[in-house]
C-alpha cells in the first residue's frame, strides 16, 4: 500500500477562537496541522467547546513555528519552540508566548479525529 495527500488540501478543517485545525485520514494515520495565533489559549478558545477545565487529549508534537507554554495539572510546566519534538499526556493548559503565530504537527491520531469537535 502506498497512500499520498497533500497537506494543502486537508480532509478537514475546524475553526475555533484564535486559531484552526486541519487534519488529514489515512488508512493508518490522522495527522493535524494546528495553528495558533497570538493571544490563543486552550482555556479560552477551545476549553469551552471540549466542555473540560482542562485539554484531556494525548498530543506527540512537533514545533513549526513560534513559541507555546503548556502547564500540566500536576504543576510541572515547559515552554516549547520552533523544531522541539514533545509529548504532552492529558491534563494540561497551553497558550501562545509572544507575537508569532504557532503552528504544530501532531501525528497522535485523536488530535486529528477529535480535538475542538463541537459535542
Amino acid at each position: 500500500m502506498l497512500e499520498v495527500k497533500p497537506l494543502e488540501k486537508p480532509d478537514e478543517r475546524r475553526d475555533f477562537p484564535r486559531g484552526h485545525l486541519e487534519a488529514v485520514h489515512m488508512t493508518d494515520l490522522d495527522f493535524a496541522v494546528a495553528t495558533f495565533e497570538p493571544g490563543w489559549r486552550w482555556s479560552e478558545s477551545v476549553g469551552p467547546i471540549a466542555g473540560t477545565e482542562s485539554c484531556q487529549m494525548h498530543h506527540n508534537c512537533y514545533m513549526v513555528q513560534g513559541r507555546m507554554h503548556i502547564r500540566m495539572n500536576d504543576g510541572g510546566e515547559q515552554e516549547v519552540g520552533p523544531g522541539d519534538v514533545f509529548v504532552c499526556s492529558p491534563g494540561h493548559d497551553a497558550w501562545v508566548v509572544g507575537d508569532e503565530q504557532v503552528v504544530v504537527y501532531d501525528f497522535q491520531g485523536q488530535t486529528a479525529r477529535e480535538y475542538a469537535k463541537q459535542k
